[in-house]
């Protein structure tokens, strides 16, 4: 084959023929700060000459400016384009950058090596095919390179380069890379990673990278590029797997024509294939398979096409096109791995919403099992995630959805966590297997339902949520609530807060994780008691708008009637009846709302009551016209 240089100045149409058939490999670089992996990609796009002169300019400039070697090239500024990034010398956020040898197309995503940023390593992680885990040779295996590879692990990468770096600094020690390799394959092996290529290198001083370095004429393996241009991937395997066809989108551009869109995550489709829809199980045949230029006779794993089918079946965005033969399953409550991402810690019972392929649905962890170690790989008993923990747990879902282990598929096994309130993405998980309970378990048809109960009580069932601090008043106002809805003829239950405690709840404490609980428990039984047809009246302080959102999204519309005491800090404080207040500020209370731990105030409510000005009497008949109002009393 001719060099890549003559053959585009001599037949630019081979050249395009040859780059298309090449095979693609995506690999990702991770380790502990400061292992240079920056330095290393930036060198292997310096001697793959995969760089413009105007980069190279770029580079010598930079480098003056910012660069730490000197007048030489500064390699790590090739890739690391955030200012924050240049200024401290480390990786921050995922570098994505395109290479192209001879023999192979490439991907590369430098991912970060502090601590902080091991949440962004995840995105690098998900698509590759090989981790490059680079080890600075003075410093041998550290905590970040073990939580590097065991997320490597967990993700399904099983293809890892053990990159010794900065061997320039050991005087290319032979001693110092057996120590390295001996301790990392110990490692290792405990995680299920036993396909490693430990390569002894200098990014800065290129050995070993693309060419044999004379400097370590002990060493007889392969050079990283060389390694990387022959490495086997499978890029077929997905194709031989079961039909997955996540419906991305329902093309109805006019009458005559009903396609659904998607990325085809596994296994092969022609006309005439039996498939089923999950997770309603309804089952047709392929009719036709639309895509760029016209119909295709067949499609497999990794094209984007538009399904036809011989019969009308309600598919929507989410669902899942599966082999009839070979569908995936279908449950809403699993097992899982999950890495916790956000600064705020996972708390359980807390609703996120959890996005699997192209569906969306409303998730809570209803129990973490363990934490994980990453030094020791110990099993940690865990009631919460910390940012970057990872731990295994359970996880419920608001409704089925078609899935298969990660294992098996990372599109329809692999999934993140959303918060509701600002959409930030929080968690990254695998799902493991649906729990027994999930299939055990079914929702009972009763004959009597809330209608029917309502209509016999003459009345509308709905819940009152009364929230705000301490001493704002939520039990007395209630209190007074109920007495006048009982007096009206109506059928209602007060759940109070510190009522519930003692009983249903006595269990939880006051921490964050407890208070989510707790008002998790009170949303079901809440729910509970609207459809036996009672109106139900909640006095919590119930500080988080996400629990309050998880009690309304469990009502039908207008059943949740949000009453947000509006009383100031300074005022509930100086009422304090119970003397709470003091014990909080003289430290003898902890987690107490408004003093060490927040309250999130109602952005929307349908009743504010300022306690400051009106009493409880007139603030319980603002509540009273507010139903009448709302048409839930006459």
């Amino acid at each position: 084959m001719a060099h890549v240089s003559d053959l585009i100045a001599s037949d630019i149409e081979e050249y395009l023929s040859q780059h298309e058939r090449k095979s693609l490999l995506r690999f990702i670089t991770c380790g502990s700060v400061d292992d240079g992996k920056s330095t290393l990609i930036g060198r292997l796009l310096y001697e793959s000459k995969m760089l413009f002169e105007d980069q190279l300019a770029a580079a010598e400039a930079d480098s003056k400016k910012w660069g730490t070697q000197g007048g030489d090239i500064d390699f790590a500024l090739l890739v690391d384009g955030l200012a924050a990034e240049r200024e401290q010398g480390i990786t921050i956020d995922v570098a994505y950058r395109f290479f192209s040898t001879d023999r192979r197309k490439f991907i590369v995503a430098d991912t970060p090596g502090h601590e902080q940023y091991t949440r962004n390593m995840i995105t690098g992680a998900s698509t590759a095919d090989v981790a490059v885990i680079l080890v600075d040779a003075r410093k041998g295996v550290l905590t970040q390179t073990r939580r590097h590879s065991f997320l490597v692990s967990l993700i399904g990468i099983r293809k890892v380069v053990l990159a010794i770096n900065k061997m320039d600094l050991v005087d290319f020690s032979q001693d110092v890379f057996g120590r390295i390799d001996a301790d990392y394959r110990a490692f290792a092996a405990q995680i299920g990673l036993t396909d490693i290529t430990s390569i002894p290198l200098s990014g800065l001083k290129g050995d070993n990278i693309v060419e044999p370095s004379a400097r370590t004429g002990w060493y007889h393996g392969p050079t990283l590029m060389a390694f990387l241009e022959s490495c086997e991937i499978d890029e077929t395997r997905l194709q031989h797997g079961p039909l997955r066809l996540p419906v991305q989108w329902v093309n109805r551009p006019n009458l005559d024509f009903r396609g659904f869109c998607g990325l085809i995550a596994s296994g092969t489709v022609r006309p005439g294939d039996r498939i089923r829809v999950q997770p309603s199980g309804r089952e047709s045949r392929v009719a036709r398979i639309v895509a760029y230029g016209g119909d295709w006779p067949q499609a497999v794993a990794g094209q984007s096409v538009t399904l036809t089918l011989e019969d009308e079946i309600d598919i929507s965005r989410g669902d899942v096109i599966s082999a009839a033969d070979a569908p995936a399953e279908v449950a809403d409550q699993f097992e899982c791995t999950l890495v916790w991402m956000a600064d705020e810690p996972m708390l359980p019972g807390r609703p996120y919403l959890l996005k699997l392929a192209t569906r969306t649905v409303t998730a809570t962890v209803t129990e973490p099992k363990y934490k994980v170690n990453v030094n020791t790989l110990e099993h940690l008993a865990a009631k919460t995630l910390a940012l970057n923990e990872i731990g295994v747990c359970n996880i419920a879902l608001d409704r089925p959805v078609a899935f298969d282990p990660y294992e098996v598929n990372r599109d329809t096994g692999g999934f993140i966590l959303i918060d509701r309130l600002s959409n930030n993405t929080v968690g990254a998980g695998m799902l493991h297997f649906a729990l027994r309970r999930a299939h055990n378990i079914h929702l009972q048809h009763l004959d009597i339902d809330k209608a029917a109960r309502a209509r016999l009580m003459g009345q509308q069932p709905a819940v009152l949520w009364f929230t705000g601090l301490s001493g704002a008043g939520k039990s007395t106002i209630a209190n007074l609530v109920e007495k006048k809805l009982y007096a009206l003829g109506h059928h209602s239950y007060l759940l109070d807060g510190d009522n519930v405690r003692h009983g249903l709840n006595k269990d939880l404490g006051f921490t964050d994780a407890d208070r989510v609980e707790n008002i998790r428990r009170v949303a079901e039984v809440a729910k509970l008691m609207v459809d036996a047809g009672l109106i139900v009246l909640t006095a919590f302080i119930s500080p988080f708008r996400s629990e309050r959102a998880l009690a309304r999204g469990l009502l039908e519309e207008g059943e949740f009637i949000e009453v947000h005491v509006d009383t100031p800090l300074d005022v509930a404080e100086g009422r304090d009846v119970k003397g709470l207040y003091k014990k909080a500020r003289r430290g003898e209370l902890k987690n107490f709302t408004g003093i060490d731990s927040p309250y999130e105030p109602p952005e929307n409510p349908e009743l504010r009551v300022n306690t400051v000005e009106c009493d409880a009497e007139q603030a319980a008949e603002r509540v009273i016209e507010r139903l009448r109002q709302l048409g839930r009393i006459s």
